[in-house]
């Protein structure tokens, strides 16, 4: 029998004996419009930090921060988007590459950069990574009283607040024991009269 090399058996075999740079290729997701025309790219290998956009599902239309990526299930995790289980605890959802679109690239990385072609000067601080200075500033604090004005304007002595009541913890459950195999010539003895 012979198979050609685009064969599904061949192809579902070569995903799952990838090593990780082969699938880092294999996670690759389409660029936004806007970054096609601005990059000249169609589609790049997802990073921790860029920003997705959710094109299918229960969460289609979100956007939000790859917060890790799982090479290993070809899956990515994202910030936000959590499922409930069982025992009502929030677990992140892992998504598919495919179901994807990358709308913001972060450039923190020069080799990145490079790859990309983008000079410092077009690099904004949002893609950077850092912070903007705006939201950086400490606030002025108000300025200082005179020590006879203070005097005047000291604030009453606020009333004592109750303790608040502890919630009740539910007791934990006990450890399960398990039972001990016994081996074949000792569960025989027990077994015969």
């Amino acid at each position: 029998m012979k198979l050609s090399p685009h064969s599904p058996r061949r192809q579902r075999k070569a995903l799952y004996n990838a090593d990780t740079f082969e699938r880092r290729r294999r996670m690759t997701v389409p660029l936004s419009r806007e970054l096609r025309k601005r990059f000249h790219a169609r589609s790049l290998p997802v990073r921790k930090g860029d920003t997705v956009r959710v094109l299918s599902g229960s969460f289609a239309g979100r956007e939000e921060r790859v917060a890790r990526l799982d090479r290993r299930a070809y899956a990515l995790i994202l910030d936000n988007i959590t499922l409930k289980t069982g025992e009502e605890k929030l677990k992140a959802l892992p998504i598919r590459p495919s179901h994807l679109v990358i709308t913001r690239l972060n450039l923190s990385d020069p080799w990145r950069r490079r790859s990309l072609k983008v000079s410092e000067e077009e690099v904004t601080p949002e893609e950077r990574g850092e912070t903007p200075e705006a939201e950086t500033e400490v606030p002025e604090s108000p300025p200082a009283l005179p020590a006879a004005e203070k005097a005047e304007e000291a604030p009453a002595p606020a009333p004592e607040a109750e303790p608040e009541p502890e919630a009740e913890v539910a007791p934990a459950k006990p450890a399960r024991k398990r039972a001990a195999k016994k081996p074949a010539a000792v569960a025989e003895e027990e077994g015969s009269p």
